[in-house]
């Protein structure tokens, strides 16, 4: 078991303070990135177009946010996490405004030019999203020690999945359901915004900004005196073999976790005839944000106390439940049986998640190059997502919803792979001769510790 460094009082009182602020207001940007799954069917009915068009609209925007994710990483650890997330849930709350927005401007038709109107709304929007992750997992690393992150990533990972409940609440109670569907993109804008002037009063980079004695992580950039340059943080991250595999099985995760929960709302309207407000569509709904939030402290409690800070063998155990769920999925149970698989699938995909992009990124890019390995890792994942899209709608377009399930399987088993030829990789610390640690892979590149 990793050593666990001790805090004074006001040092764990201003980090509760800071990250308490820093997680609701990315539960926030995450109401204003799911609410879209519940306008789904709505804008299908409302316009005329088919899945795969609305799946265009998934597509673009979560390739762009992919890519993006990549590119800000390295500006997020230029300029710090606290002014990457003001950027990016300012620029959350102005286009899902504008989204809805687009319903009113009657010049824009009902056809190809409001479309493509929404679809270049909706791609700023998650521009803006792809600094949210980055930004609290850059502002994280300079405030927990390595041997903590996992079990405090799954407190992160269930104040994220709050705003998943929020939205789920929200958009699944009658009063909402009857209003306009622009209405799904105006509430969330309201708070996110709100959660932005909160962000720039509290939040703070690191325990010095804050007042704070410099407090050391000890992880994979401890003790680099190198100045932080978009150089440096490309060599810490894009070099390393174990970073490149992470990122590789997290195209896997972005294809299944888009594939799920871009889908499932419509899929259980159109499938399974409920509508949003029928009880069973929103205890079903709220089941699986439960298990999301459970699948986070599940990933991180492993990880810290059974697996000694390791990451991959976590994230194989969810890669390996998910196959499992989909499964079930495709060989259509009865309802019952289908939100039980929904319910241990979404408890599977946070474990994954919360392990390779909320976790493994603080660990293998360490404080200083945090969320250039942020973005490469959850960058990936969205331009995995984004084949979700066009993808699964266009699938279900032409063979129905016998198909959904089993587009997802052969990504979620080599997920699994990749994972399983990572099993005991863990970010390298300095350690003396004694300690029984044998490091390996090229100094500077790997920055692995097998253990033995």
């Amino acid at each position: 078991m990793p050593e666990r460094p001790s805090h004074s009082s006001e040092f764990r009182a201003r980090r509760r303070q800071n990250w308490l602020v820093l997680g609701f207001t990315y539960a926030a940007m995450y109401m204003a990135r799911y609410n879209f799954s519940f306008a789904n069917k709505t804008l299908s009915d409302t316009y005329g177009w088919s899945k795969a068009q609305v799946g265009g609209i998934i597509t673009f925007a979560t390739l762009v946010y992919g890519v993006s994710a990549l590119f800000n990483g390295p500006i997020a650890d230029r300029f710090g996490g606290r002014r990457a997330m003001l950027i990016g849930s300012t620029g959350a709350f102005v286009f899902n405004l504008m989204f809805g927005v687009g319903a009113y401007l009657g010049f824009l038709g009902t056809g190809t030019v409001l479309i493509g109107y929404l679809a270049t709304v909706w791609t700023l929007n998650m521009y803006f999203q792809s600094y949210s992750a980055l930004a609290l997992i850059k502002v994280n690393s300079g405030w927990f020690h390595v041997s903590e992150r996992g079990v405090f990533s799954a407190i992160f990972g269930s104040m994220i999945q709050s705003g998943r409940a929020a939205v789920f609440a929200l958009m699944t109670t009658s009063l909402v359901v009857a209003l306009p569907w622009q209405w799904k993109f105006f509430l969330p804008a309201v708070v996110v915004g709100a959660m932005t002037l909160f962000t720039a009063a509290v939040v703070r980079d690191t325990p010095v900004e804050a007042g704070l004695p410099a407090f050391d992580p000890q992880d994979a950039t401890s003790g680099d005196t190198e100045p932080v340059t978009l150089g440096y943080v490309a060599r810490r991250v894009f070099s390393n073999p174990v970073a490149i595999t992470i990122a590789i099985a997290e195209f896997c995760t972005g294809l299944v976790r888009k594939g799920f929960e871009e889908w499932f709302p419509r899929y259980m309207q159109e499938a399974q005839h409920l509508k949003l407000d029928d009880p069973i569509f929103r205890s079903g709904a709220f089941a699986i944000v439960l298990a999301g939030i459970a699948g986070a402290f599940l990933a991180g409690t492993l990880s810290d106390w059974v697996f000694r800070a390791r990451r991959p063998p976590v994230a194989f155990i969810g890669y390996a439940l998910i196959l499992g769920c989909l499964w079930v999925i495709w060989h259509q149970p009865t309802l019952p049986v289908l939100i039980v698989a929904f319910t241990v699938n979404s408890l599977a995909i946070s474990m994954v998640h919360s392990m390779l992009s909320g976790t493994a990124s603080m660990d293998f890019g360490g404080q200083r190059a945090a969320a250039t390995a942020a973005g490469m890792f959850d960058g990936m994942q969205y331009v995995g997502g984004s084949f979700a899209g066009y993808g699964i709608g266009k699938l279900v377009d032409v063979y129905g919803w016998n198909a959904w399930a089993p587009s997802m399987i052969g990504f979620s088993a080599l997920g699994g792979l990749l994972m399983l030829a990572l099993w005991n990789a863990r970010p390298r610390k300095t350690q003396p001769a004694h300690s029984g640690r044998v490091r390996s892979g090229p100094k500077g590149a790997g920055d692995v510790e097998k253990v033995t």
